[in-house]
């Protein structure tokens, strides 16, 4: 007999990478939680074939009303919340609803599950962003003993549904953990973020010599793929006992570096000229590829030093996979998809 999971966000690309991941399980009845504005935008369920296999229930977290409902209807085996207002710029002009999405949805969501269905086993989906601006903290390693320092309204809504998890965990014995995803992409990625910019303005270039433009090519990241982290927070909630976890590649690469290795792969020769914010990257023959905007600095731009992901590599065999292998699948699916 299938059991139940609930999978918050199923429209997003952690959510619907998770969905794909467990419909190939073929021994649960996934249902998905998406916001009701989200109705007319199923394009990644489509994109990975899963429309049919789940079951699509629509509402906003705001609603606890239904989200106590369907946990005492359905006593899950599984949660897994990834529904969020996940848009930090955005989070500064939206602070109260940043927070009712990201934080107290959470207490109403463990509150129905320690009431109606104890034994259900809770994973709540974090960022790197509770640990704030580590400019002043050079050579420190971010690892999961390190004190949040948050400094977005975003960051502190995951900062404080993060405690509220560990606060369930121990006070009532649930099973309920923590997830510290670091920046993780995919082809389901929305045109507006840096990666698929990038790709696409690179193809942009290849075909008719147009040139795009970035902000700070010296603004560090640890990318990873997504579809692999959804893959190991799958195995964080089959655990026997629930943790805390940062999941990363533990390296870092600048917008720069990512730009070269696209570059790389894309058999674009691109050199460096210029300084500060007159420098581009041009081709051999100096026709511009890439040049700067200001106001495309961030103007709190988070300077991450290296993440820690050693005790997911210890506790579960997690083996971060290459920023290469991640670049090619984005290149990959943007030339497919204009084929």
């Amino acid at each position: 007999m299938k059991k139940n999971v609930i999978i918050t966000g199923i429209t997003g690309q952690d959510g619907a990478y998770l969905a794909k991941f467990l419909v190939k399980k073929k021994k649960f009845n996934i249902f998905g939680i998406a916001r009701k504005r989200s109705v007319k935008n199923l394009n990644n369920i489509n994109y990975l074939g899963i429309k049919k296999s789940i079951n699509l229930i629509f509402f906003d977290l705001q609603d606890h009303k239904k989200i106590k409902f369907l946990i005492k209807k359905l006593k899950p085996v599984f949660f897994f919340n990834f529904g969020a207002q996940s848009s930090s710029f955005d989070s500064f002009d939206n602070v109260a609803y940043t927070d009712y999405i990201n934080n107290t949805s959470v207490i109403y969501i463990l509150e129905a599950i320690k009431n109606y269905s104890p034994t259900t086993k809770f994973i709540q989906a974090c960022s790197s962003e509770m640990f704030g601006d580590f400019r002043n903290f050079t050579g420190k390693k971010i690892n999961e003993n390190l004190r949040f320092n948050p400094s977005s309204p975003y960051a502190i809504s995951k900062a404080s549904s993060y405690y509220y998890t560990r606060m369930y965990r121990n006070n009532n014995n649930m099973f309920t953990s923590n997830v510290i995803f670091f920046n993780h992409e995919s082809p389901l990625r929305g045109n507006q973020y840096l990666t698929k910019k990038i790709i696409r303005g690179l193809l942009d270039f290849k075909k008719y010599g147009n040139h795009f433009y970035l902000g700070n090519l010296y603004s560090k990241r640890d990318w990873g793929d997504a579809k692999d982290y959804v893959e190991i927070t799958y195995k964080i909630i089959l655990s026997k006992k629930p943790n805390d976890y940062i999941i990363s590649t533990g390296k870092n690469y600048s917008v720069k570096d990512f730009v070269n290795i696209a570059c790389k792969h894309l058999r674009i020769s691109i050199k460096w000229i210029g300084k500060g914010l007159n420098e581009k990257g041009v081709s051999l023959n100096n026709k511009t590829v890439v040049a700067i905007k200001k106001n495309l600095f961030r103007d709190y731009d988070l300077n991450y030093p290296i993440s820690d992901c050693s005790k997911a590599k210890k506790n579960l065999g997690w083996k971060p996979k290459k920023i290469d292998n991640l670049i090619k699948r984005l290149i990959n699916f943007e030339i497919n998809s204009r084929s």
